[in-house]
């Protein structure tokens, strides 16, 4: 059986949310969250495909540096120019949309932001109530 190629995403940000679109299909959607958008993109396409089994695992999101970085202000952006050994001001010049990242300088990103991800995917944390606790 051939492998079916991804079906390209494009999420942006909006002022109440998110809106994502297909490259390749006529197929638009949005969400006030995340969570919520990764919902309807899956909706949309099962009304589109008219197929019930239509799974998400055929597509694949694409978001810009600047977008990203407001989306996940988790991820402080001098502390992350530090990690992958970029100087902290132009990772702040391509977060704003000042400058446009070479090609080497977005998979240097990109590799950075997935090697995070991939640490927490693979990371547990433990809370135990009673530490610290006086019994």
């Amino acid at each position: 059986m051939a492998l079916k190629k991804k079906i390209v995403v494009i999420i942006e940000k909006t002022k109440d949310g998110f809106s994502a679109y297909a490259k390749e299909y006529p197929v638009f959607t949005s969400g006030s969250s995340m969570n919520k958008l990764f919902q309807n993109i899956k909706e949309a396409f099962i009304l589109y495909f008219d197929d019930e089994n239509f799974s998400d695992t055929r597509l694949s999101y694409e978001i810009d540096f600047s977008q990203f970085f407001k989306y996940y202000k988790v991820l402080n952006s001098k502390a992350f120019a530090g990690r992958i050994g970029m100087n902290p001001t132009l990772l702040s010049q391509y977060i704003r949309g000042h400058k446009k990242p070479s090609t080497s300088q977005s998979r240097r990103i990109l590799y950075g932001i997935n090697s995070i991800g991939q640490e927490l995917a693979e990371m547990s944390v433990i809370y135990d109530r009673k530490q610290g606790r006086k019994d």
